[in-house]
């Protein structure tokens, strides 16, 4: 396969990505174009927010092009369709790509993962690793084998790593869970291996719902993956929520409320700076207070009177 590569400024990589992708190339990437050097500068936003610029002052716009593909057509139609002159944007140029197994490459990046002394996440394409299988020695040890499919959901970013951690270190024996934003399952399969009771998964993506339930069934565990509108009213011992600190303020009414009297609420995906934020959105049903900060995150627990 080939590669177009030309480059472009900041208010024009939008315009000149979407006219590439019209134009039938298969996928497009802006890079910026002072990457390594001095005028490198930063490029980010908040967690779940837009970042304020979309791209860099000089950008290198990357267009995957389908075999048999013209790259001289396919760059004069994307310069007319986003208005631009191709002599003022000074030309492009064609690179190979590498044959690889894609799959298998990003797979790799991820290998299994010990939360603690006997608990390990292991990424089904590790399933058979000397790594994984140390801990196999304990006759304790809990594994976790996980496909996150199209879900988020790896066990690898600190806010699954807090809140596994407080399932390991706190979670009542046979208590009732729901593990609302479940992605992958990792937290609610956790749980139940922990010793949890009855547990529900709930995710607004049919995919992350999918894959938990494929992952449920992996791990031997037995629980209900569903879509919000499925889940039956009802309190729990325990509410997980593993999100971003916006989504949690505005569901902050419907979690509170699904924490049973006596029940405990942990909710994760916050920065340490917005702590204070999200416990004053919960302040009106329970107090939350920072059980573990990692990486810059926190865990928020919080128990119902």
């Amino acid at each position: 396969m080939r590669e177009l590569v030309l480059h472009c400024l900041e208010a024009q990589a939008e315009a000149l990505s979407d006219a590439l992708l019209e134009a039938g190339v298969l996928s497009v990437s802006v890079e910026d174009a002072d990457l390594g050097t001095e005028a490198e500068r930063p490029l980010f936003g908040e967690p779940g927010t837009e970042p304020d610029v979309q791209a860099w002052n000089r950008n290198r716009v990357v267009a995957l092009l389908p075999d048999g593909a013209g790259p001289a057509q396919i760059y004069e139609q994307a310069m007319a369709a986003a208005g631009l002159d191709p002599i003022q944007a000074g030309g492009w140029t064609l690179r190979d790509v590498p044959d690889a197994d894609w799959v298998r490459l990003t797979q790799s990046q991820f290998g299994p993962i010990q939360i603690s002394q006997r608990l390990w996440i292991v990424p089904s394409w590790h399933r058979d690793d000397a790594s994984a299988g140390r801990a196999a020695l304990d006759d304790d040890a809990i594994h976790i084998e996980l496909d996150p499919g199209l879900a988020f959901g790896t066990g690898s970013h600190p806010t699954t790593h807090l809140c596994l951690a407080w399932l390991e270190a706190e979670l009542p024996p046979g208590a009732t869970v729901l593990d609302y934003g479940c992605g992958s399952g990792i937290l609610a399969i956790a749980a139940r291996k922990l010793g949890a009771g009855a547990t529900d998964a709930v995710d607004i993506d049919p995919q992350a719902v999918q894959a938990t339930a494929d992952n449920a069934l992996v791990n031997q565990v037995d629980l209900q993956a569903l879509l919000p509108d499925a889940l039956a009213d009802g309190t729990y011992q325990v509410v997980v929520a593993n999100i971003l600190s916006n989504p949690l303020k505005v569901l902050a009414p419907m979690l509170a409320g699904r924490v049973a009297p006596g029940g405990q609420l942990v909710l994760s995906g916050v920065l340490e700076r917005q702590a204070e934020e999200v416990a004053t959105a919960y302040a009106p049903w329970l107090a939350m207070s920072v059980w573990q900060a990692r990486d810059g995150w926190v865990c928020l627990h919080g128990r119902k009177a």
